[in-house]
């Protein structure tokens, strides 16, 4: 099995995890690392919710 390619998401108003969720989600072939969103306030710790990240990554 071939490595998965780790990627950060980069993006703005809800296109970084519309990306995600149509893309990245349910595909074994990237992990993803981080999100940007500094646009967001209190971003800081927060974590994608678990039960929007799909059976491929439990823990958000």
């Amino acid at each position: 099995m071939a490595e998965k390619t780790r990627v950060v998401i980069l993006g703005a108003a809800g296109r970084d995890f519309h990306n995600f969720n149509t893309y990245f989600r349910d595909n074994e072939d990237y992990e993803v690392v981080a999100f940007t969103a500094t646009q967001i306030p209190d971003i800081e710790g927060r974590k994608y919710p678990p039960e929007l990240a799909g059976p491929l990554r439990p823990r958000g």
